[in-house]
C-alpha cells in the first residue's frame, strides 16, 4: 500500500525548504518593515479571505505570537455566511474598502495579505487601499499559481502591487497528492502561510529582543504568563478591539 502520508510529508518539507532558502531575504525585509512600524507606534494588521482568513486569525493572542498584531476579521470575508456568499464577496468590488475602513488603518501601520492565487478582487483592493494611505504592504502568494491565471485585460496580480511579495511555493491548484480522477488532495497553502508568518515573527522577535515588555505572548498555562500577557494586552488594546 502506498504511503500517502509519507509522500505528503516529503512534498511539504520540500516546499518549506524552498521557502527557507529562496524567500529568506523577503522574510527578513518583512520583519524589518514591521519593526520599523512598531518603533513608530504603528500596528501590524493581517488580512485574508476564505481559508486565508484563518491565517489572519493565527496571529491573534497565541503562544509565541506578536502582541501588536491585529487580524482583520469580518463575516463578509470568512465562511460564517456560507461558501456561496464568501465566494461572491471575494470577487466583489468595494468589500475590502468597507471592511478595512472599520480598522482605522494609519500610514505608520503594516499590512500582511494572504492570498494563494493573488488574483481575486478583495485582496487586490485591500492592497491598493492600504498603499494609498501609505502603509507598507506584504503579500504571501503562490507566484506560480498567480502567473498561470489570466484574470482580465488589466490582469492585476497581488504580487505586483505589494511592497514585498513572499512566494509560498505552492503548486497550481494548491493541492499536492494525486490519488484518483485527476484531482489532487492535500492543500498546502495554510501550512506554508503559517510557516511564513511564524518565520517573520521569529525574525521580528530578534529585532525587538531588547523591548520591555517583550511584545510576544506566553502560553497562558505557563508560570508568569498571566502577568506578562496582561501587560501586553493593556499596551496594545487601544487599536485592537480583540484585546479589549
Amino acid at each position: 500500500m502506498k504511503n500517502y502520508t509519507g509522500l505528503l510529508t516529503k512534498k511539504v518539507t520540500n516546499i518549506l525548504n524552498k521557502i527557507s532558502v529562496n524567500e529568506k531575504a523577503k522574510i527578513l525585509s518583512a520583519a524589518g518593515y514591521i519593526a520599523e512600524s512598531y518603533f513608530n507606534n504603528g500596528k501590524l494588521f493581517l488580512f485574508g479571505t476564505g481559508h486565508n482568513h484563518c491565517l489572519a486569525e493565527e496571529a491573534l493572542h497565541r503562544a509565541g505570537g506578536f502582541a501588536n498584531a491585529c487580524p482583520i476579521l469580518d463575516k463578509k470575508i470568512d465562511f460564517t455566511q456560507g461558501i456561496k456568499k464568501a465566494s461572491k464577496f471575494e470577487r466583489t468590488t468595494g468589500i475590502a474598502t468597507s471592511v478595512l475602513k472599520k480598522y482605522n488603518l494609519q500610514k505608520n501601520d503594516t499590512l500582511i495579505i494572504f492570498s494563494n492565487s493573488g488574483v481575486n478582487k478583495v485582496p487586490i483592493e485591500a492592497a491598493e487601499f492600504a498603499k494609498k494611505i501609505g502603509l507598507k504592504v506584504i503579500s504571501v502568494v503562490s507566484i506560480k499559481y498567480s502567473k498561470s491565471i489570466n484574470t482580465s485585460p488589466k490582469n492585476k496580480k497581488l504580487y505586483n502591487i505589494t511592497d514585498i511579495s513572499i512566494d509560498n511555493k505552492n503548486p497550481i491548484g494548491d493541492s499536492l497528492i494525486k490519488i484518483a480522477n485527476n484531482i489532487n488532495i492535500g492543500s498546502s497553502s495554510t501550512i506554508t502561510g503559517s510557516f511564513i508568518l511564524n518565520a517573520i515573527f521569529i525574525e521580528l522577535a530578534n529585532l525587538l529582543k531588547n523591548e520591555k515588555p517583550f511584545p510576544f505572548y506566553l502560553s497562558s498555562n505557563l508560570k508568569g504568563a498571566n502577568v506578562h500577557n496582561k501587560k501586553l494586552e493593556k499596551k496594545f488594546s487601544k487599536r485592537n478591539k480583540f484585546l479589549q
